[in-house]
């Protein structure tokens, strides 16, 4: 579910108990922790398009099962979800001025 991300602060890219989501309050600007966020972002990114063509492959098999689909389903709906806090948090960082489509800002 989408997060509103208040203005200075990073959505990180993992979650915190109860999948609470993570923010960074300092260290804007290429710290450490900004730099592994960065990493991991690119790592779940990556990880995704290697799903992603796992998937193509699985889909295209007649000898996949149910049990492989739904466990696919699954790995897909957990890099869909990673994907979109990249997205988020990306999209955060780019400026309250910057009107983003699909928000109603105009």
């Amino acid at each position: 579910m989408p997060h509103s991300t208040p203005a200075g602060v990073r959505l990180l890219p993992w979650t915190g108990p109860d999948d609470q989501p993570c923010y960074l309050l300092t260290d804007r600007d290429g710290g450490y922790v900004s730099r592994y966020a960065d990493e991991v972002e690119a790592l779940q990114l990556g990880m995704g398009v290697g799903l992603l063509e796992h998937a193509r492959d699985l889909i295209d098999d007649p000898k996949a099962d149910a049990r492989q689909l739904r466990f696919l389903s699954a790995q897909l709906s957990a890099a869909l979800r990673d994907a979109v806090r990249v997205a988020e948090s990306r999209g955060g960082r780019l400026g309250d001025d910057v009107p983003r489509e699909g928000t109603g800002a105009e």
